[in-house]
């Protein structure tokens, strides 16, 4: 973008950074690959939003999203469970352990809401709005509208997964929405990455670099 088209994010913008968190980082039980790259760039653009939200995903013990708790299965399976097909995961950001917790360089102190998802043991959540059995909200729309938020900006980890689910569903809550790529890493299984982005085309949601963020 030219200087005079970049984006100037104001009082009724917001930045949603999601699930920086050690298990999706390297070393971590469901790594992103390089996923704590995007901490040095999340924490430069932060600085450009007065209004942020963190997520976090916060699972109990035993989660149905866990492989573990599927005799027979192991992760990367899918299978049924009542609202519709669930890809297996390893054991991750169990609530309270140090999987779960922020990436320890992420630095945004002027953060206002964690929004913790994840934790019915038996739905997942992918979404910062709404959960994977697309009923159940995390009330951050209600939130959001409080605040007087019209747009949001969305990075963190996975772009294919928690970010582009979140970007999606602002999108249906009538939100603006942008995914700042270079601030997001993916898993990218199976074509995943492609997939997600051209859902998040079609539903209008625009794609830009931390640099277009003035």
């Amino acid at each position: 973008m030219a200087d005079n088209s970049r984006i100037k994010p104001g009082a009724k913008d917001a930045l949603i950074v999601v699930d920086v968190q050690n298990d999706f980082c390297p070393g971590g039980r469901l790594a992103v690959q390089k996923g704590d790259e995007v901490v040095p760039v999340v924490n430069a653009l932060a600085k450009h939003f007065e209004n942020v939200v963190l997520t976090q995903d916060w699972h109990p013990p035993g989660h149905r999203s866990f492989a573990t708790s599927h005799p027979g299965k192991k992760p990367f399976d899918t299978v049924k469970l009542p609202y519709g097909e669930q890809v297996l995961w390893p054991d991750h950001c169990v609530q309270g352990s140090d999987g779960a917790a922020l990436h320890k360089d992420l630095s945004i102190a002027h953060a206002q809401l964690v929004v913790r998802k994840g934790w019915h043991r038996e739905v997942d959540s992918y979404s910062a709005f709404l959960e994977a059995d697309r009923r159940t909200r995390t009330g951050l729309d209600g939130y959001l509208d409080e605040r007087g938020i019209e747009r949001v900006f969305v990075c963190g980890l996975a772009t294919d997964f928690c970010v582009a689910w979140t970007a999606l569903d602002a999108r249906k809550l009538r939100f603006g929405a942008l995914v700042v790529e270079d601030a997001c890493r993916a898993i990218d299984m199976q074509g995943s990455l492609a997939a997600a982005w051209e859902k998040l085309k079609k539903a209008g949601v625009r794609r830009i670099q931390s640099g277009d963020v003035a």
